[in-house]
Parts: C-alpha cells; sequence; structure tokens
C-alpha cells in the first residue's frame, strides 16, 4: 500500500519531465513568485472540455486563485490557457498573456515543453513587474 506522497512522486517521476527540467521549472516558478509577490502555478496533462473553463476550475482549485497565475498546458490536445486571478489581472493584461503563450507555442512547436514553460514563466513575470 502506498500513501498519497508516494503516489504523487511516482506521477512525477513518470511525467514528461527530466529530473533536471523539473528542478528548473521549480526554479523559475520561485523566481516569478518571489519577483511579482503572485504564486504562480503549472498544470501539464488534460484538461476538462471546454478547455478555458476546465482551466479556470484548475485555477479556482489553487490556495489563493486571486493573487494567482495558472500556466495550464495540455500538450495531447494541442491547448494553452494562461488564467490570472482579479488581482494578478491588474499587472497582466490578456495582451501580456497572449504574447507569452505565442512564445511558449513556438518552443511547444520545437518540442521543448520544459524550456517553453519556462520562458513563459520569464516572460509573465517581467510584465507583471514588481508588486508595488
Amino acid at each position: 500500500m502506498h500513501d498519497s506522497h508516494d503516489v504523487a512522486v511516482h506521477e512525477v517521476l513518470d511525467g514528461p519531465f527530466t529530473t533536471r527540467q523539473l528542478l528548473r521549472l521549480d526554479d523559475a516558478l520561485s523566481k516569478a513568485d518571489r519577483a511579482t509577490g503572485f504564486t504562480f502555478s503549472v498544470y501539464v496533462g488534460d484538461i476538462s472540455e471546454p478547455i478555458r473553463e476546465g482551466a479556470e476550475k484548475l485555477h479556482a482549485r489553487l490556495a489563493h486563485p486571486a493573487n494567482s497565475v495558472l500556466l495550464a498546458v495540455a500538450p495531447e490536445q494541442r491547448q494553452l490557457e494562461i488564467v490570472t486571478g482579479s488581482q494578478a489581472r491588474k499587472r497582466l493584461s490578456d495582451r501580456d498573456c497572449k504574447l507569452a503563450a505565442l512564445s511558449m507555442a513556438a518552443a511547444f512547436g520545437g518540442g521543448d515543453l520544459a524550456g517553453g514553460i519556462v520562458s513563459g514563466l520569464a516572460q509573465l513575470t517581467g510584465l507583471a513587474g514588481k508588486p508595488s
């Protein structure tokens, strides 16, 4: 019998990322959180249809949705959604998110899922700026 932590670790290890990529993603998330004051999260997997609503439901389950930004990536569905909470939206416009999504999609098209996410996080961090 496995406890839930063992299952979560097993799922991560069987996921689309190498240990090195997971470390890069964790570092990028930490930097984004520190620099902006928001909480950034990444979800990779299937998203229930319609995709936007599915991503918004995932975002709503975060600890502090108003101050959170979710990058929801569904590689098998070829979908990407960036969901911003009410406070995050004040500093990250739809246009900002579309710009980040375009650069992420270009990396994904080249087969670099982790690199695309890291790049998108860096771009969103720069666009959001520091908390006032």
